[in-house]
C-alpha cells in the first residue's frame, strides 16, 4: 500500500499557479519529476531478535515477515523488499554462531561495496538496529566498528543511523507506561544513558560520531495484540536527515499512512513539524535547481517566485491525503 503520488501532485499544484511563467512551470515540473525515479536503497541491520521486520512493517506498512512466526534466523541471505523506488535489503541476525556471523558479515561487506548505474554508493543508509531489551551488545559493536563503518569510508559520517529498538522491555519492561505506550522517567534516564554510552563507545574505537536514538516499533507476534510505536516518528525524522534530499520524497510517498503510528514521542523535537521541514526543504531544493531561479528563491524564500513555490508546496502537503496529508494537517 502507498500513499497518494505526492509527485504527481506537486505537478498539478505547480500547474495551477498563476504567478509563475509556462517556462518556470515546466522546467520546475521536469526537475521534481525526475526525483520520482531516484532510487532508495536502505540496508537494515543488528542482531537476531532486534526487531528488523517490526520496524519495516510498521514504518512501511509492508508485512515482510511474520513477526516472530515461522522467521528463520539460519538463513544466510539478505532479503529484499521493493516499494516502488524503495528497496530495504534486510541482513541476517547476527549472534547465532561465530561461523554464521563470518558469512554474514561478508554479505553485508558485499553489498556495502556495490555501486550504482552512475558509479554511486548503492546503500545510501545503513540503519543498525540494536536490541533495546539486552546490555551485551557485542556482537552489534563488532558488527559497527569492524564491518560497517570500515566499508562506508569517507561516508561513515554520514551514512550511518543506529536506532535502539524495542524500548519498551529494557530494565525488563518495569518503567514501561503501558496505559500511554511510553517510558517513565527511570526508563527514559536509562535509555538515554545507553545512547551515551553507544556513542561514546563508537567515537573511542572508530573516531566516528554517531547520534543513536531510541524507539519502540511496536509490533508483537502474530495473533498477540498490536501495541503502537513509540517515536517512530522520530526514527523517520532521523532517516530523512541522513539520505540525499533529492530521495526524500521518495521514503515519504511509501511511508505508513497510518497517522497513528507516528502520535507518541518523546516530545524533543516536534518531529512531525521537522519532517515536514526536510520534505519542503528537499522540495524547494528541487524546484530551485529545476528552475534555475535558486537565487531569486534564496534561503529565506524572499520574492514573488519563492512566496508561490511556497505557497504550492503548503497546498501540496495539506491535501494530498494518507501520510503527509495528515502529519502537515
Amino acid at each position: 500500500m502507498t500513499n497518494t503520488n505526492i509527485f504527481i501532485n506537486l505537478a498539478e499544484e505547480i500547474n495551477k499557479s498563476t504567478d509563475l511563467s509556462e517556462a518556470d512551470k515546466q522546467r520546475m515540473i521536469a526537475h521534481i519529476m525526475s526525483a520520482k525515479d531516484e532510487p532508495v536503497n536502505l540496508l537494515i541491520t543488528g542482531p537476531t531478535g532486534c526487531g528488523k521486520s517490526s520496524t519495516i512493517n510498521a514504518m512501511f506498512n509492508m508485512e515482510v515477515a511474520k513477526v516472530g512466526v515461522g522467521v528463520d534466523p539460519e538463513t544466510m541471505d539478505i532479503s529484499e523488499y521493493k516499494l516502488g523506488n524503495l528497496r530495504i535489503f534486510d541482513s541476517p541476525g547476527l549472534g547465532d554462531s561465530k561461523e554464521k556471523d563470518i558469512e554474514h558479515a561478508r554479505k553485508i561487506r558485499e553489498l556495502l561495496r556495490r555501486t550504482d548505474a552512475k558509479g554511486n554508493a548503492l546503500i545510501d543508509l545503513v540503519l543498525v538496529i540494536v536490541d533495546g531489551s539486552t546490555r551485551d551488545l557485542g556482537t552489534t559493536y563488532d558488527l559497527i566498528e569492524q564491518v560497517i563503518i570500515p566499508e562506508l569510508g569517507s561516508e561513515r559520517n554520514k551514512r550511518l543511523l543506529i536506532a535502539v529498538n524495542q524500548a519498551d522491555v529494557a530494565m525488563k519492561g518495569k518503567h514501561w507506561d503501558d496505559a500511554n505506550y511510553c517510558p517513565d522517567e527511570v526508563l527514559t534516564a536509562f535509555l538515554n544513558e545507553k545512547l551515551s554510552s553507544i556513542k561514546k563507545r563508537i567515537l573511542e574505537n572508530t573516531d566516528v560520531e554517531v547520534d543513536p536514538i531510541y524507539y519502540c516499533a511496536g509490533y508483537k507476534e502474530e495473533g498477540a495484540e498490536q501495541f503502537p510505536p513509540f517515536n517512530l516518528s522520530k526514527l523517520l525524522l532521523y532517516i530523512l536527515r541522513a539520505i540525499p534530499w533529492q530521495k526524500r520524497l521518495i521514503i515519504a510517498e511509501n511511508v505508513n499512512p497510518d497517522t497513528d503510528k507516528f502520535a507518541r514521542t518523546d516530545g524533543e523535537e516536534d518531529y512531525n513539524e521537522e519532517i515536514k521541514k526536510s520534505l519542503w526543504d528537499s522540495t524547494i531544493e528541487g524546484a530551485k535547481v529545476g528552475s534555475e531561479i535558486g537565487a531569486e528563491i534564496g534561503d529565506a524564500l524572499g520574492g514573488t517566485v519563492g512566496k508561490t513555490i511556497g505557497r504550492v508546496v503548503g497546498a501540496v502537503f495539506g491535501g494530498i491525503g494518507g501520510f503527509i496529508g495528515g502529519l502537515f494537517r
